[in-house]
């Protein structure tokens, strides 16, 4: 599956609140998201719409690592 064309921050918030991660803070146009599953994991993501793609595949990779997932089935789980 390719990697989501034009998603929102709001909708990738969504969607990763199926991983445990929750929003612990938003200053400005940065949102906090945390995570205790797997051990404690953090991450911010900008809150634009639409997220750029190279921003948005940074992200992706980064939680990937952490649940021990490659990319493809970290999308396949959030956006099918």
């Amino acid at each position: 599956m390719k990697i989501p064309r034009n998603l929102a921050s709001k909708d990738l918030v969504k969607a990763l609140s199926k991983l445990g991660y929750d929003v612990t803070r938003q200053t400005g146009s940065h949102i906090r998201l945390t995570t205790d599953k797997n051990g404690k994991h953090s991450l911010t993501i900008p809150a634009h719409n639409p997220l750029r793609i190279g921003t948005l595949t940074s992200i992706l990779k980064d939680i990937a690592n952490h649940h021990n997932l490659n990319v493809n089935q970290l999308i396949e789980f959030l956006f099918s």
